[in-house]
């Protein structure tokens, strides 16, 4: 059963369905990519790792404190010109705290290499973007935004695939330029190619659209590769779960829609007169 939506599902956006998706999206990209690249490229996909950390607060039998300072530290020496103010000190609350370490933390992406003989050469990098990627302060944001900047100062393509609407900008084109050139937007694909580093090609995309076929390039002197999103996101949603478990028209969606996004939501979810 096909999603109600033409283009991104926003149901899907929800922290307890996007991160299956998201790899859903990765796996399919993949297979799409290696119907279409021509010979000696290929596809492939690898993990990004990061480890997170948490406090827990730790109990002590007791807590003793030490000022540190003496009575003669309170008031100037004997014969002194001048008495210090005597202060007194507030008595502060310890909280001791173990640093939890997690599981490191794994997050796939696409890259389209070259290979001719012993020489591999990585063209591109397709990423599709996780709620941590734009959560500041968020590990996985400080990994992504250091991987962004390496590929953009190297010889290889950046394409950045953002269908979640919440968060924090992350991408590499600047947000406020974006929406100058291309208006207001819900998703957006970013593509920047290393051959012309002062550009970004964006497409912008609404909720109410279908999402776009976009240009894959390829190394200077090859054809860029056709590219359809929409069929990806298909794939991933007919073979995932999303059509037996998700509550639509009784779940929140997240983050919140606009009220004429709202209106149109619902209309999508009437059952056919």
């Amino acid at each position: 059963m096909p999603s109600p939506f033409p283009g991104m599902d926003p149901y899907l956006e929800s922290p307890d369905w996007f991160p299956n998706l998201h790899d859903a999206l990765i796996t399919f990209l993949v297979g799409a990519l290696m119907r279409r690249l021509p010979e000696p490229y290929y596809a492939r996909s690898r993990q990004r790792v990061w480890l997170e950390y948490t406090h827990r607060q730790i109990e002590p039998d007791a807590d003793v404190l030490h000022s540190g300072l003496g009575a003669s530290d309170w008031r100037g020496g004997q014969g002194g010109v001048a008495v210090a103010e005597e202060v007194e000190l507030a008595e502060p609350v310890v909280i001791p705290v173990d640093l939890i370490e997690h599981e490191p933390f794994e997050e796939p992406l696409v890259e389209v290499h070259r290979r001719d003989g012993s020489d591999d050469r990585l063209v591109a990098t397709i990423e599709v973007v996780s709620p941590a990627n734009k959560t500041p302060g968020n590990p996985g944001r400080e990994t992504y935004l250091a991987k962004q900047r390496e590929i953009l100062a190297g010889q290889a393509h950046l394409i950045e695939i953002d269908l979640l609407r919440g968060g924090t900008h992350v991408t590499a084109v600047p947000r406020e330029l974006a929406i100058a050139r291309a208006g207001a937007f819900d998703y957006h694909v970013c593509v920047h190619r290393f051959d012309r580093p002062n550009e970004f090609f964006v497409y912008p995309i609404r909720l109410e659209q279908r999402l776009p076929g976009i240009a894959i390039p390829l190394l200077p002197g090859d054809p860029d590769i056709a590219l359809s999103l929409q069929t990806v996101f298909d794939r991933a949603y007919d073979e995932g779960p999303y059509h037996r478990v998700v509550r639509y028209g009784e779940a929140r969606i997240l983050p919140p829609l606009r009220p004429e996004q709202l209106e149109w939501v619902k209309a999508r979810l009437q059952p056919p007169a």
